[in-house]
């Protein structure tokens, strides 16, 4: 089988394995077919507004300004004198979408909506929305079609912006927020000379929803401590107050209007959200209108956070929720059925009513999770042989009409405590049953015969590389034994020590320092002390990365604009040291290409400093910065296809044209990262080939003259070497350092939309996304192409080396495989999961990175030539 049949299987296989984690884990736990539960009390509000300051933190709303006066005056008289109020503790991933699900419809993220992307609705459920009699909505097109189109019938309404109006770079993002309430104060004025809009405005059951956008643009332009996102609290604190003293006159002060203010997530002090740090879950809740208690005076309360003391709230009862639990609290308000894939506990402390409301609410509450579980439990039965289904003894048909009976009997004899404390026990026993069948598999669909039969393929794939592992042995075996015992300890250690990097980035540091002693331990730098020097600062310069913050928290334009002048000063360098030495392998054209790279890092450097200034002073991006930013990623496509194939030059213009789109995707250190990994990877060639010259394993090749676009002879291939496994964790490790080295890339708060202002700063998640992406890539094409000059130039077979690479990362993919979870906090699923995919992924990208390695360093693109025409 040759080397493209084996990548293609190897690719095949590992696309498989990556697959079948979201086959097995992750489908879809949401149900259909439940009946409707509804409160039969009368509700005590006609109309529901819900306010949702989308990336409003709770420590941001909540705390006082440096002179001591609320920083939302209004929101903070209602939490004090009218309302209910406290945290909302939302889950990973702390983004819009799952934030406003989970508000809306009253369950987390379906773990199935992993695999499905970001759409409107990748898995259907039902809302507060679509149980409503009407609801308008008002705000981003990016959140309101989700609930709008996920609705049954023609009852959900959404006035929205353009998608270009949600600008980072725009002068004054709250004009969002501004658009929103100007929109529905026209929207209710309009109203009075439209009878059909005006009756529908009095019907009960009617929901107004304000989604305002303004506080999250901020926060991701300037961050939450900046002057404009503490001011955009300010403006939303103000439209809301004129939008519900609107509506009071609108109503004629009936009192049958409820409000909720929350948020979908909070915000990190870097301006980004999506993982599970407190910035990001703690979001605040104020609740007042028809319905909801008025504030509950107390002498003391115990939170282990010192919240109430920084925001000057001891005395007033801080009611905190998980952010599921808002979605039923609104549909008590306004007597509606709960969402019927609601997962969330009524909070009882935030209604003003009496005790049989309550214990009617909450038993309706308790019956329409229990629906869920009965169909949940019939389609099991269903696709189960009869004899292998047990039922939940807890939860069994006589069980579950005990359970009614006996709460029922409660609440007719107003023993309302009683009844609610029986809900309680079995929301928790119903919480424990989802867990148990998540983990319970009793169906065969044909993807399983796919997973029996695949380990026999990949066994047979075994059998015919067995040389390859006997060489190994071999190798092992002609060691002391306590050497070989040695090796098998460090080869165990080097992999653990890759694992941990994925929880610990510290632990690269701690690998490469021990990598910066390796021509030490192995004395190669008797023979070559230059290059050993080099090896070890380079390595000890690369282990400060991984110590250094996540990419984004703190901004440094100006150590850009430093990188961007260093690279041309590498290059200037260097240009005058191929012309000193008149280098009969550069010529003309060479000079030319390189020419033009050094244009393109001197054009990336003006354009990030300029972009910078631009935004700061408010200016927008300008239109000539965009097109270079652009025409720059095009050309850093093609301009190394033109230049030599000799080794060095080669990698250099290929690092040239990636740096200088890296400089138009940098906001701070993480600029300087290529430069000191390629360093150390031009090093590493060097020294790999002193290590064969050391171990007599072939003649030391010239390298300054070896070229790429000579086929090798496939009869110089020598055998494998045991260090050739060094060699193989080497490009592994590298790999992991690319990836890891400026911040975790498994987790969503690590990116920062600021790095892509070069190239726009209208909200494009898509765009946006792809533009990280190919940031995250560079430094992984870089390694790539350095372990492809390694392969060639040390004579041994690709296919050799990448055998032993896929050994060491299944290897971790193995440990990362039992670690998946499909229950607990989002954070524990996004953790497990994402781990397994990035490790499954790297492994299937250095499969393809080996492809476009060997493309990028052997093709060449030729100017056309004029040829002459002879006459016959």
């Amino acid at each position: 089988m040759g080397m493209p049949m084996f990548i293609l299987a190897a690719l095949l296989v590992h696309c498989v394995f990556l697959v079948s984690i979201f086959d097995i884990y992750f489908t879809s736990p949401l149900v259909h077919g439940m009946t409707p539960q509804q409160t039969p009390l009368p509700p005590p509000a006609k109309r529901l507004v819900l306010f949702v300051a989308d990336g409003l933190r709770a420590d941001s709303l909540y705390e006082l300004n440096s002179n001591g006066t609320p920083r939302a005056p209004f929101l903070r008289s209602i939490l004090e004198n009218n309302g209910s109020w406290g945290i909302s503790h939302t889950r990973v991933p702390t983004e819009s979408r799952p934030g406003h699900v989970a508000l809306i419809a009253g369950f987390y993220e379906d773990v199935s909506a992993v695999a499905k992307g970001w759409k409107e609705n990748p898995v259907e459920f039902d809302s507060v929305f679509n149980e409503s009699k009407y609801t308008w909505s008002w705000g981003s097109p990016d959140i309101l079609p989700m609930f709008a189109k996920g609705a049954s019938g023609d009852h959900v309404y959404m006035f929205c912006y353009t998608a270009e109006s949600e600008d980072f770079g725009a002068q004054d993002a709250a004009k969002l927020d501004t658009w929103v309430f100007d929109h529905v104060k026209s929207f209710f004025n309009s109203s009075r000379s439209n009878q059909t809009l005006y009756s529908a405005l009095n019907e009960e059951k009617v929901v107004l929803f304000l989604h305002l956008l303004g506080i999250d643009t901020n926060g991701h332009a300037h961050r939450p401590n900046s002057r404009e996102y503490k001011e955009n609290i300010r403006k939303v604190d103000e439209g809301i107050k004129e939008i519900a003293s609107m509506l009071e006159n609108f109503y004629g002060d009936d009192g049958k209007t409820a409000f909720i203010l929350t948020s979908d997530h909070g915000m990190t002090d870097w301006g980004s959200h999506g993982a599970g740090h407190p910035s990001e879950t703690l979001t605040p809740l104020i609740a007042w209108g028809a319905g909801v208690n008025y504030p509950q005076r107390v002498t003391s309360q115990f939170f282990q956070d010192n919240f109430l003391k920084e925001w000057k709230l001891e005395n007033l009862k801080r009611l905190d929720v998980n952010q599921a639990d808002i979605a039923p609290l609104m549909a008590s308000l306004i007597g509606i059925p709960f969402p019927q894939n609601s997962v969330g506990t009524l909070p009882l402390e935030y209604l003003n009513n009496s005790a049989h409301f309550k214990a009617e609410s909450i038993f309706t509450n308790a019956v329409q999770i229990l629906e869920q579980f009965k169909v949940k439990m019939t389609q099991k039965k269903e696709k189960t042989l009869s004899f292998l289904f047990t039922p939940f003894k807890p939860l069994s048909d006589s069980e579950q009409i005990n359970f009614l009976k006996k709460t029922r009997l409660y609440i007719q004899q107003e023993k309302y405590d009683e009844a609610e404390s029986t809900i309680l026990l079995y929301g928790f026993a119903f919480v424990g049953m989802i867990i148990a069948f998540f983990l319970l598999i009793q169906t065969c669909p044909w993807t399983y015969y796919i997973y029996c039969l695949l380990p026999v393929s990949a066994w047979y794939a075994v059998v015919k590389e067995l040389h390859v592992i006997q060489d190994l042995a071999a190798n092992l075996l002609s060691l002391p034994i306590g050497q070989s015992m040695g090796f098998l300890l460090v080869c165990a250690l080097g992999i653990e020590i890759l694992v941990f990097s994925f929880f610990y980035r510290s632990t690269l540091t701690v690998g490469l320092l021990v990598f910066a002693g390796w021509p030490v331990i192995t004395q190669l730098w008797i023979q070559a002390k230059t290059t050993a020097l080099m090896w070890i600062l380079l390595c000890v310069l690369l282990a400060i990365f991984p110590l250094m913050p996540v990419v984004g928290r703190e901004p440094n334009i100006p150590l850009v604009i430093a990188t961007g002048l260093l690279t041309l000063l590498i290059c200037c360098s260097s240009m005058a040291s191929l012309c000193k030495s008149k280098n009969k392998y550069m010529n003309n054209e060479d000079l030319k290409v390189q020419f033009y790279q050094m244009l393109s890092i001197a054009l990336s450097t003006y354009v990030v400093n300029s972009t910078h200034n631009s935004l700061q002073n408010k200016q927008g991006l300008p239109v000539f910065n965009q097109i270079i930013s652009w025409t720059t990623l095009v050309s850093s496509s093609v301009l190394p296809f033109l230049s030599s194939t000799i080794l060095f030059q080669r990698l250099f213009s290929i690092l040239l044209s990636l740096m200088s789109t890296y400089l138009l995707l940098s906001t701070g250190y993480e600029a300087l990262f290529p430069l000191v990994l390629s360093g150390l990877m031009f090093v590493w060639i060097n020294m790999e080939q002193e290590a064969l010259q050391h171990y007599g394993l072939s003649l030391k090749p010239k390298l300054a003259v070896f070229d790429f676009s000579y086929a090798t002879d496939i009869t110089q291939f020598r055998q494998l070497h045991l260090d050739d496994v060094r060699r193989s964790f080497f490009f592994v490790f590298f790999i992991v350092t690319a990836f890891f080295g400026t911040g975790n890339i498994a987790s969503v708060n690590s990116f920062d939309p600021a790095s892509v202002y070069c190239f726009l700063t209208v909200f494009s998640p898509f765009l946006m996304a792809g533009l990280l992406v190919l940031k995250v890539v560079i430094p992984f094409v870089l390694v790539s192409c350095a372990f492809e000059a390694v392969q060639v130039t040390t004579q041994l077979s690709s296919k050799s080396l990448f055998l032993i690479v896929l050994v060491i990362s299944d290897i971790m993919a193995l440990h990362f495989f039992f670690l998946v979870k499909d229950y607990g906090s989002w954070l524990d699923i996004g953790t497990s999961i994402s781990h397994y995919v990035l490790v499954m992924s790297l492994t299937i990208f250095m499969m393809l990175m080996n492809g476009l390695a060997q493309l990028l360093t052997t093709k060449r693109l030729e100017f056309s030539r004029k040829t002459k025409h002879h006459s016959t």
